[in-house]
């Protein structure tokens, strides 16, 4: 039904039907939650003879002969490496493997970034002024990052192709610019993934701030959703090693939704050079990260096929849950709402015509938790309270269908209202 087309006694007729299968719902007292993009209770089933790869009577030793229960190996067991870069197409020799939290190693490295510099760069706390890029809509948890260092964001359009890469080229003409956040593949929440023109722009970036770094958070670089469609994009760190520009580049990934969001491992590529300034901090922080889950997960996955035919499985799972969804919508609310048709990743974006907000509240009043208004952008401020987005990856396929159901009547009941 296009709204757009009755009259007010019939939005008003409307509008009553509506509020009454609301209130319906209300005497159900449903807790559902689409807020986070978590692995389900079959997806972590997936990784669980991963707890049997290693027993007892094992040698734990790894290809190196380093035993692995023991301190050492700063940047990680070579196998594990080898197997982190072929995830992001990057030689193991570019790799430092973390704990389990890609996350935390984009916090430690802005972290020392302000209180020690980058390559002999002022640190950043010495510093009048800090900013940085933020593509939106975005990843709420980095912008909290750079918030919580109080470093001013500043939002960069997104478009099919990427960022706006006018705008990031000219806002690096300031010095005071240090850095852009990137999800460069099915990013959260739109699952753009970058242009190869776009990738390209980045590699050729020349900042005023020697500084100056891309976060290249490749979290979903194996995550497809169809065998048939698998989104392309360009590898960066041969692209800026290609421009002469090396070192403007910190690449991250992890196996968090690949094997266990909390005891997977996460690491970072980059430069030489980078590489080496990091390990200095690095050192003073730890004797080394858990080598014994770095075996595990080798031994387990093996090679990058192991790693494929896991992701595969991840697909048949999670497939279904995102074609309910944007079948209900298309079903539904079509003549109201845009919304993204990703191929990969763990999101849905919904653009509604300024009602995000008021949708989002209505869900919550019956029991359907979505991220909140906001959460895509900096400081949470929506210029236009547009962004819905949906994490469809942890709930049941019957539970989708009810938060889905309750969202497309708070869609509807929220437009009408607008229309009045």
């Amino acid at each position: 039904m296009n709204y757009k087309d009755l009259n007010k006694g019939d939005l008003k007729r409307e509008l009553e039907s509506l509020l009454n299968e609301y209130n319906e719902y209300k005497n159900l007292n449903l807790k559902l939650d689409m807020s986070r993009g978590k692995p389900s209770y079959e997806q972590l089933n997936l990784s669980m003879e991963m707890m049997d790869v290693l027993h007892s009577n094992m040698d734990l030793r790894c290809e190196d002969g380093i035993d692995c229960r023991n301190y050492g190996v700063l940047d990680g067991i070579e196998e594990c490496k080898r197997l982190l870069g072929d995830i992001i197409e990057v030689p193991k020799e570019n790799i430092i493997i973390y704990g389990n939290s890609s996350l935390s190693i984009m916090y430690d490295c802005i972290s020392t970034a302000m209180t020690h510099g980058v390559l002999g760069s002022t640190p950043w706390m010495k510093l009048d002024k800090v900013k940085w890029l933020c593509p939106v809509p975005g990843y709420d948890r980095h912008f909290l990052i750079t918030e919580y260092f109080g470093i001013e964001m500043i939002p960069i359009p997104m478009d099919s192709n990427g960022p706006d890469m006018d705008l990031v080229e000219e806002l690096i003409k300031d010095e005071s610019v240090k850095g852009i956040w990137c999800v460069p593949k099915y990013s959260n929440p739109d699952g753009t993934t970058y242009s190869e023109e776009v990738v390209k722009r980045f590699a050729r970036l020349k900042p005023k701030a020697k500084d100056f770094r891309i976060y290249w958070d490749n979290a979903y670089s194996v995550h497809h959703l169809y065998d048939d469609h698998q989104d392309f994009l360009l590898e960066i760190l041969d692209e800026c090693k290609k421009a002469g520009n090396p070192d403007i580049v910190y690449k991250f990934t992890s196996t968090s939704k690949i094997s266990f969001p909390g005891s997977g491992i996460a690491a970072i590529a980059t430069s030489p050079k980078n590489k080496e300034y990091l390990l200095n901090h690095l050192k003073v922080q730890t004797i080394g990260f858990d080598k014994v889950n770095q075996l595990r997960h080798v031994k387990f996955f093996k090679n990058l096929d192991g790693i494929k035919n896991q992701m595969k499985k991840h697909a048949s799972i999670i497939r279904p849950k995102f074609e309910l969804i944007l079948n209900l919508l298309e079903e539904n609310v079509k003549d109201i709402v845009e919304w993204t048709k990703p191929y990969g990743g763990y999101f849905i974006s919904i653009k509604t015509p300024s009602i995000a907000k008021e949708v989002i509240d209505r869900c919550r009043d019956l029991g359907v938790k979505l991220t909140e208004a906001g959460c895509a952008y900096p400081y949470h401020i929506d210029p236009n309270n547009s962004i819905i987005r949906l994490a469809p990856t942890y709930p049941t396929l019957e539970e989708i269908k009810q938060a889905t159901n309750i969202l497309i009547l708070s869609i509807k009941i929220e437009f009408i209202k607008k229309l009045l």
